[in-house]
């Protein structure tokens, strides 16, 4: 499956440049569960998201204890969405992903290239990462599946 087949390249650039998405998981309960979360597209065939598991203040110590990873290691599928507001109306624009998570876990040795190149991706992203010890911590990896947009992605 290529990246084009599921984002037209006016969607892709939206979703590339966009500072953050709102990730929603399903909790052991059968509820939504939605956390906004940083995150880079990888260049690959398929089209491949990365969110860190940073530092930034948590409820947890352990970054697998973090509810969105619980849901995601007992139902790995979820949703994305990533929009824009504006005043303007006719600047709205939204896209939304569906698709399979999973964990990039640091002392992985099979994933050991796909982590290192997430995290430069990110830091080149986000400046605020310079700082985090990402290379420590689990990143998590959404394979989309399928996508759905609406509205002015095109920025003008």
């Amino acid at each position: 499956m290529s990246t084009d087949s599921i984002l037209t390249s006016t969607e892709l650039a939206f979703l590339t440049a966009a500072r953050t998405a709102v990730l929603a998981t399903i909790d052991g309960g059968g509820l939504p569960r939605l956390v906004p979360i940083c995150f880079v597209v990888a260049e690959r065939p398929r089209l491949v998201m990365f969110s860190p598991l940073d530092e930034k203040p948590k409820r947890v110590l352990d970054a697998h204890d973090l509810g969105r990873v619980r849901d995601i290691l007992e139902r790995p599928e979820v949703a994305l969405l990533v929009d824009r507001w504006s005043e303007d109306w006719s600047r709205i624009g939204w896209l939304r992903l569906r698709g399979m998570a999973d964990l990039v876990e640091p002392d992985d040795p099979s994933a050991a290239d796909e982590h290192v190149t997430a995290i430069a991706a990110l830091r080149r992203k986000y400046t605020q990462y310079a700082s985090h010890r990402l290379e420590e911590r689990p990143l998590i990896r959404i394979v989309v599946e399928g996508s759905r947009s609406w509205g002015n992605l095109g920025g003008g």
